[in-house]
């Protein structure tokens, strides 16, 4: 009998090759990593899901890291992929760390860009609060009104001053056959479970757990704080193997900063398999 808790993802897919899949960060979607999935098409068969809550995948009340692990195993137990490569942004790179400390064999390679799989008190309180903020605005934009994009835009502003970020939550609008906007993320979920998003992997419980026996890269873009250089000892402990590389000039978005320094990251990825 079907898990009545799993999503069925909906997923784009570009190139030949081994299959990867790139799971995209919170606020984002499949679409954000097509540029870059067509960028090494001729390397790997890349997937690009949707995760629950967010693009064209369906909605749920549930939104935590174990549900997310869940609904991809099924993504990839129904298409019948067998072994592939895994690599997930922010969010996505916690999904793909839970993936591969519960179902490791299924993996030729783990690459995990810009976070750290464990949870960090240094920056937790602070990102919590301005995600906390992005989604208190996202909710508070009544978009019943029949508000313009640049009206909505406006009205979010404030809340959200980065404008890479602010282009980042734009792209969430839909437009109906009303002509009218609606949000393709699930805002009230996500803000139901955000501190679910900013949990990860207990150091203490996975002390004994090590994953090995493919390639591992941990990707830090050189001007963001999500994967702090404090962590690498703990990941060592966990992942033996992993490589560290930062990505000059990055931010959190490592893949549009720099996406042919990250393109050559899943091109070693591949050659060390």
């Amino acid at each position: 009998m079907p898990d009545l808790l799993l999503v069925k993802l909906f997923y784009r897919k570009y190139g030949n090759g081994p299959p990867l899949f790139i799971l995209h960060g919170l606020f984002g979607s499949s679409d954000n990593w097509v540029t870059f999935a067509r960028k090494i098409s001729d390397l790997y068969t890349v997937y690009l899901p949707d995760l629950r809550n967010h693009g064209l995948s369906p909605h749920s009340e549930v939104h935590d890291y174990n549900s997310m692990r869940d609904d991809l195993h099924e993504l990839i137990t129904e298409l019948k992929i067998g072994k592939f490569f895994l690599a997930g942004h922010s969010m996505g790179g916690k999904i793909a760390a839970a993936y591969s400390l519960e179902w490791p064999s299924m993996l030729n390679g783990l690459l995990i860009a810009d976070i750290s799989p464990f949870v960090n008190g240094k920056y937790l309180y602070e990102t919590y609060r301005h995600y906390l903020k992005i989604l208190n605005a996202v909710i508070a934009c009544d978009l019943t009104q029949n508000l313009s994009r640049a009206a909505i835009e406006s009205h979010i502003a404030s809340a959200i001053t980065d404008e890479k970020e602010r282009g980042l939550i734009l792209k969430n609008l839909h437009r109906t056959a009303g002509n009218s906007f609606e949000w393709k993320i699930n805002a009230i979920a996500l803000h139901k479970n955000l501190e679910r998003i900013m949990e990860m992997i207990d150091r203490s419980k996975y002390s004994d757990s090590q994953v090995t026996g493919f390639p591992v890269l941990f990707l830090k873009g050189e001007n963001s704080d999500y994967l702090p250089e404090d962590d690498y000892r703990d990941i060592r402990k966990t992942y033996p193997g992993a490589d560290f590389y930062t990505i000059p000039g990055a931010g959190h978005w490592v893949q549009a900063d720099r996406p042919d320094e990250v393109a050559e990251c899943f091109r070693m990825m591949i050659n060390e398999c």
